[in-house]
């Protein structure tokens, strides 16, 4: 274990491989803890690094790789099979275990990573105290439909090109690669460049894309992974802790992915940042580290976490 100017790194046995995870803050806070689950399913940690400013509040933030990626045991011989949402989920209460905070926590996901907290959080688990859905769908064929939407819209060239390659199954040719980055350039992250940290997570993808490939598929939009006909629409409604739903005016997970949460989840409030796409985290870091530390803050004090969020249900 590594420990430095108020940040701790470790690794967490799980059965035969490892979870490595860093904690910004004092777990003995008093205040309940801040997990962090980042997307994918491939991504690392690094992306979302910028909530770890939420430490500042005086809780302690939770990163960590999933098994697969970053600095989590890599396993690059393991077939599709193995990769699937029971594993990542047997990960994460793995996770809270070994860090003894069963008692009492907050959970965050983006993307991937929300689509994993919601699962989680189906199953009731007594310690999950809130739960933060950034970015994050909650039915994969819908994600289909609107991705497949917003790629209409790209230049005529750009989707000639994705249409050429994806018909070839040529979608590791650099051209196919640089009219991804065009979509990427609407509606993943509109910073230009793009901040250190997601720049560490995209080098970190294209150097191994092997989870994200199997469950995902070559990109954001065509979806030929295990996970394109994931839908939790219908077991939601079992979710019983308050839930904050963020994302922003330009993302690929559009209104109509987010929708399903806002509708069955009984207790929940929406905000859509203006000026961001797929990561409001590091697009609008300020507003958007303002309306997630309000939440946590609101549930922490047990109150009914609804004053000062003027989007519920509709996020408009």
């Amino acid at each position: 274990m590594l420990t430095q100017a108020g940040v701790t790194e470790g690794r967490a046995p799980f059965g035969e491989y490892q979870t490595w995870y860093r904690i910004t803050g004092d777990m003995a806070s008093g205040r309940a803890p801040l997990i962090v689950a980042h997307g994918g399913p491939g991504c690392t940690w690094d992306y979302v690094e910028s909530f770890a400013a939420l430490a500042g509040d005086g809780r302690a933030v939770i990163h960590y790789d999933q098994i697969g990626n970053g600095n989590s045991t890599r396993l690059p011989d393991k077939g599709a099979d193995f990769w699937t949402v029971d594993l990542f989920l047997a990960e994460l209460r793995n996770l809270i275990a070994h860090l003894g905070i069963e008692g009492g926590y907050h959970l965050l996901g983006q993307s991937w990573g929300g689509m994993l907290g919601a699962e989680h959080a189906v199953t009731r688990p007594a310690g999950l105290r809130a739960l933060v859905l950034a970015d994050s769908p909650a039915s994969m064929p819908v994600w289909i439909t609107e991705t497949a939407r917003l790629r209409n819209a790209l230049p005529a060239e750009t989707r000639a090109v994705l249409d050429l390659h994806e018909a070839a199954g040529t979608t590791d040719h650099p051209d196919y690669e640089a009219a991804t980055k065009v979509f990427n350039a609407r509606h993943v992250c509109r910073l230009n460049p793009a901040p250190d940290g997601v720049q560490r997570t995209n080098r970190a993808m294209a150097a191994d894309s092997h989870v994200y490939n199997l469950m995902i598929g070559p990109n954001e939009f065509h979806i030929t992974g295990t996970l394109k006909d994931w839908d939790i629409s219908d077991r939601l409604s079992r979710i019983n802790v308050p839930v904050l739903l963020i994302s922003g005016a330009f993302d690929e997970a559009t209104p109509a992915t987010i929708q399903p949460f806002a509708d069955n989840i009984e207790d929940v409030r929406w905000h859509i940042f203006p000026n961001s796409s797929h990561m409001p985290h590091v697009e609008e870091f300020d507003d958007c580290m303002k309306k997630v530390g309000a939440f946590l803050a609101e549930c922490d004090a047990g109150t009914e976490c609804v004053q000062s969020f003027a989007t519920v249900r509709t996020g408009q």
